[in-house]
């Protein structure tokens, strides 16, 4: 089966749902809101510093930052995928930490299983757009959750994030994050599910894309984003997002992004 997705197109604006199928082991890192509905198959799945076990009629609630890194799959899987930008969600309820996981009976997955079905049945505007509300509004009531993160590796993310542009070494991590940098890329790696540097790297991604759908032209990007030149940023680019800056600029301003771009550049379908 291999894997396949589709982007689907929904009259909402910062609206993006993905229906996809596969018989493989993906991760990647979001730069969104995610809720998935898983609709055929099992899985176990790894989100921050935990082993997760899903199956059909569970969701899955990722936001920003989230690692998702397949470990198993019980034969094919099939599912659904709706995102939201993370100015529109924080827009309205502010920064919350989502519990990564609904079981299918889990009452406080009602409006977002009201918001799969409504996509699935291709329902006009007025219905996506309160189906919309009420999932985000609904997000709050799942912000409760605490991350796993400790401290010091909960200060590394933020030193990362602060100075994305910037040069940052171990030792600028380790001292900030007040633990020897040794212990510090254990703790990364366990809590995170990346290496600081790869982190900082699909961090400097996102700002890229941000920059490129904002009209930044793509030769201005690389050094707003610490990359030091336009073919650093196009190798890290297209490995993560599966395109070129430019490829990814023309194809955003003309409603035109490649299956397998989309995919990658909303954090679906990034290999190990």
């Amino acid at each position: 089966m291999a894997t396949r997705a589709d982007v689907l197109a929904v009259p909402v604006p910062g609206v993006r749902v993905t229906r996809w199928s596969t018989d493989e082991l993906y991760a990647g890192m979001k730069d969104m809101y995610a809720i998935a509905r898983i609709e055929v198959g099992r899985s176990e799945w790894w989100c921050r510093g935990k082993v997760w076990s899903c199956g059909p009629g569970s969701l899955q609630i990722l936001q920003p930052g989230d690692v998702h890194r397949d470990i198993s799959r019980d034969g094919p899987g099939t599912g659904q995928c709706v995102a939201f930008s993370a100015r529109m969600v924080e827009g309205v309820i502010g920064k919350v930490c989502v519990h990564p996981q609904l079981a299918a009976g889990d009452e406080r997955g009602a409006a977002f299983h009201r918001l799969h079905h409504a996509v699935r049945a291709g329902a006009d505007r007025l219905v996506l757009e309160v189906a919309v509300a009420e999932a985000i509004g609904a997000l709050a009531a799942v912000g409760d959750a605490q991350r796993e993160h400790t401290r010091p590796v909960r200060r590394a993310i933020e030193l990362l994030r602060e100075r994305l542009a910037e040069p940052v070494t171990l030792d600028d991590l380790a001292a900030h994050a007040g633990l020897d940098k040794f212990h510090l890329c254990r703790a990364f790696r366990a809590q995170v599910g990346m290496s600081p540097y790869a982190y900082l790297t699909r961090l400097r991604i996102m700002r890229a894309k941000e920059m490129l759908v904002a009209g930044v032209r793509p030769r201005d990007v690389a050094p707003q984003v610490g990359l030091y030149d336009q073919s650093q940023l196009n190798r890290h680019f297209r490995r993560i997002v599966g395109t070129t800056p430019g490829q990814y600029a023309r194809g955003v301003h003309s409603g035109a992004v490649s299956s397998v771009a989309e995919r990658r550049a909303r954090g679906y379908t990034e290999p190990h």
